[in-house]
């Protein structure tokens, strides 16, 4: 991270404060986030092959939480108030915690992309609640532009699911949109405990928190687990969502919620399945199809749509 990006993180800001080099800045990082989630659909496919979906998440998210915090703590910030631990502890059981426990149950019961599609919903749910709760006002526009990425990315995952090696389940379907319910208001309640924190230390304790539900919830897989059997490239996977997509994608996603707002963020979302699909083709076999081409278009411009 760069001192000019740490500068900027010390301090909340909004879309209103932020000037249009942040908002430029916010955007090529979320793009990029979206980039590592919709890789790591096809990387948790192939790390639970060799693992027990409680067990590989029961180390990676262990690990994110530890390499989030080294990096908070070797930043020398100011310490955070004990209550305001225990808050960002407390969200973190339910977005780190209880959504990757259902998002991994519901992935491996699913195609990449049926697990895409539910996912791409979150937005749709984070605006309802934002607007129920008074924080987000969205003009006629961007409710517009958020019912296009959601029909893009409909359209998209439905075309590459005409060519998927993996079967579905009304069980899995159902973990994933629960999972998306939690990650929703995991996010909408995130923004006013976030003021005043710097975006490493929001990173740093939600992970711890998530790391807590993970450990007791998976603790017989890891026990049950030949870790001496495992091939190194499950744990380049294992690093891989840790690392990249529990650490780097999600400050990417943090600094989002600060500066654009969670609805906004949340849009970025629904480029995942255009990630995950071109990766599953290679990675799992799933074929493309002229539908997701449609359904590129739909999902940029209803991007477009919610960012003017």
């Amino acid at each position: 991270m760069s001192s000019v990006g740490t500068r900027e993180l010390v301090a909340p800001r909004d879309e209103v404060s932020a000037t249009p080099g942040e908002r430029r800045l916010t955007d090529f990082l979320l793009l990029l986030m979206a980039v590592i989630w919709g890789i790591n659909f096809s990387v948790i496919k192939y790390g639970t092959l060799f693992l027990a979906p409680l067990a590989f998440n029961g180390v990676r998210i262990p690990i994110a939480a530890a390499a989030q915090l080294l990096l908070a703590r070797g930043m020398r910030l100011e310490r955070l108030p004990p209550k305001a631990i225990l808050r960002l502890v407390g969200l973190g059981m339910l977005g780190n915690g209880l959504y990757q426990v259902l998002f991994i149950l519901g992935v491996v019961r699913s195609s990449v992309a049926t697990a895409a599609l539910i996912i791409a919903s979150t937005p749709a749910l984070i605006a309802m609640l934002g607007r129920l709760r008074g924080t987000e006002r969205l003009s006629p526009r961007q409710w517009m532009g958020i019912g296009c990425q959601l029909l893009g990315a409909s359209t998209v995952v439905l075309g590459s699911s005409r060519g998927s090696q993996g079967e579905d389940t009304l069980l899995g379907a159902a973990l994933i949109l629960a999972a998306s319910m939690s990650w929703a208001v995991y996010s909408v309640s995130l923004r006013g405990a976030s003021q005043g924190v710097h975006t490493m230390q929001i990173g740093a304790y939600t992970a711890l928190g998530g790391a807590i539900i993970l450990v007791v919830v998976g603790l017989p897989a890891l026990l049950a687990t030949e870790w001496r059997t495992i091939p190194v490239t499950v744990w380049g996977a294992v690093l891989y969502s840790s690392l990249f997509a529990m650490t780097l994608a999600y400050l990417f996603w943090y600094r989002g919620l600060r500066v654009l707002g969670p609805t906004r963020t949340a849009v970025y979302s629904n480029l995942q399945p255009l990630v995950a699909g071109v990766v599953a083709y290679f990675a799992l076999g799933e074929v493309p199809t002229p539908a997701q081409g449609v359904g590129a278009i739909l999902v940029v411009t209803g991007l477009l749509l919610t960012r003017s």
